[in-house]
């Protein structure tokens, strides 16, 4: 998928990780010491919040509710005066987040999204309790449990869903090509939201590895990963971030701490109200001596720029593609009563060689810090020194090695994917066409493309001959992707998309630099020890 499409998708994910990637979970507001200021003035200020909140309750037009007034009002507002990535989290967003933090759930296991005022299937999650029972992608989600799901929320489908590992949980589906709706009857279970996928060689010797983002568990799935490969047999390793909008700090330290010299600083962080901190790599890379490549993007953030950061002061990776996001700001999440929770900044990120990760947000709506255009920006202020002597500058994220832009698409592409027009498509197709036809070596026949065109206006795409005739390779790749989703499952087509992925291969390419760097600090690290 080239980078345009991806932020489709991971612009929200990284505003909505926004409030706790690289979070540390803290301690119970009972443990924290107030903070310095002349009381009278809070005191004055409570009453005046306290009067103009009566005043609301009594007087607005309609009914007003604390939880509204207060937990989505007030205290966000409050927030964000602050920083854009302090945040409260109501009941059910705290428990998404810990959700997140831990790597799994109890539910069907799909990703869903909303469609006619219903709820559509994307994919099932593989070997989940809807992949077991037949979930397809493209089915319409018509009750739960004998609930309508018309006019509902994807949220609020996706908890009628959740339950405790074990219960029974009825799904009634309509499919595109079936007689009449179906009836399944699911058995939730433990659903392992993975952080990191499935390594493999994507050429002899040559490994492909991704973090997705860092929870409770990725540095055991990144060990796991690695040597069912044999990690032994690894020459090069691209290393993928991109997209990753990063987790727990402890993650990301275990993540970097598996290919640095033992001792070797990975990051350190200070606040207001906390000495400086400093995170170093307690077991060393174990004789994992080969050169790698580390994929990333504008929407690598926190824990991601972390490993990013450390790898490329100490020279042990080429850091390859985009400027990343530059979200250094240290969150300490407090949970708070009613499970609601408060992640508050209170600590700033910085590399070894001691430069800003955090970019600079003063003065710029949250909008333009959120949808950055400066991908270029840093603070030559702030100068930091590799173990080589590069120079390295802070401020504005971590800046690659060697840029890399993927092709950006365009206003036709942009309207087919946001319009779900491959999955409708392919939906469509799979009820009067055989699955079991498609092999792994299977591409788009030039009719079945001409199908897909023809397949556009009756979808409600008003898009000419004209509009399309530039994008048959992007159309192809497309319908190739969703097929494989549909008849294999979403990991096999994410594996597919990365084997044709342009960046990776270009990521390859520079393999050499990062052994050459390697080498150079390998060799720095020998002539210290002898003296």
């Amino acid at each position: 998928m080239k980078a345009s499409w991806r932020s489709y998708l991971f612009v929200p994910v990284v505003i909505a990780f926004g409030a706790f990637v690289g979070s540390i979970l803290g301690p119970s507001l009972t443990g924290v010491s107030a903070a310095t200021g002349d009381g009278n003035d809070v005191e004055a200020a409570l009453k005046t919040f306290s009067r103009v909140y009566n005043l609301v309750e009594e007087n607005f037009a309609d009914k007003v509710t604390a939880d509204k007034a207060i937990y989505k009002g007030a205290v966000p507002g409050m927030l964000r005066t602050l920083d854009p990535h302090s945040s409260f989290f109501d009941p059910r967003d705290f428990q998404l987040l810990r959700e997140e933090q831990k790597g799994h759930y109890y539910g069907v296991g799909m990703t869903v999204a909303p469609k006619n005022n219903r709820t559509m299937v994307i994919a099932p999650f593989p070997g989940s309790p809807a992949y077991k029972a037949g979930i397809r992608p493209g089915d319409v989600i018509m009750t739960v449990n004998d609930k309508s799901t018309e006019n509902l929320r994807t949220d609020e489908v996706a908890d009628l869903l959740k339950g405790p590992k074990g219960t029974p949980v009825q799904v009634v589906v309509s499919r595109e090509g079936a007689p009449s709706n179906l009836t399944l009857n699911i058995v939730r279970g433990e659903i392992s939201r993975k952080s990191v996928p499935e390594a493999f060689f994507v050429k002899p010797g040559i490994a492909y590895a991704a973090i997705e983002q860092f929870n409770e568990n990725t540095s055991s799935e990144l060990e796991d990963t690695l040597k069912k490969l044999p990690e032994s047999e690894v020459k090069g390793l691209i290393l993928d971030l991109r997209n990753n909008p990063g987790g727990l700090l402890n993650e990301g330290v275990a993540v970097a701490d598996r290919w640095l010299e033992r001792g070797q600083t990975v990051v350190k962080h200070s606040g207001r109200a906390q000495p400086e901190r400093r995170y170093e790599a307690r077991h060393g890379g174990g004789g994992r001596n080969y050169p790698v490549v580390v994929l990333v993007n504008r929407y690598s953030a926190s824990a991601a720029e972390i490993v990013a950061g450390a790898l490329q002061d100490h020279d042990r990776a080429w850091i390859f593609g985009e400027n990343t996001f530059g979200k250094g700001l240290v969150q300490t999440v407090f949970p708070m009563a009613e499970n609601t929770g408060l992640a508050l900044t209170t600590a700033r990120y910085y590399t070894p060689s001691n430069r800003l990760i955090q970019r600079d947000y003063a003065n710029k709506s949250f909008f333009d810090y959120y949808y950055r255009k400066d991908l270029d920006s840093k603070n030559t202020n702030d100068v930091g020194m590799t173990d080589t002597g590069r120079k390295v500058y802070g401020g504005g994220g971590i800046a690659p090695d060697e840029k890399y832009e993927e092709p950006k698409g365009n206003r036709v592409q942009a309207t087919l994917f946001r319009g779900y027009a491959f999955l409708n498509f392919v939906t469509q197709y799979f009820s009067t066409n055989q699955r079991n036809s498609i092999t792994e070596s299977w591409t788009p026949s030039d009719a079945m493309v001409a199908e897909f065109k023809a397949s556009l206006k009756k979808q409600g795409f008003e898009l000419t001959e004209a509009d399309l005739a530039d994008n048959d390779g992007f159309i192809s790749q497309q319908l190739r992707k969703e097929v494989f989703v549909n008849v294999f499952d979403v990991e096999r087509s994410k594996k597919m998309t990365i084997e044709t992925d342009p960046a990776v291969w270009k990521a390859i390419e520079s393999l050499p630099k990062a052994k050459e760097l390697l080498d150079k600090a390998r060799q720095l690290l020998v002539q210290r020890r002898a003296r």
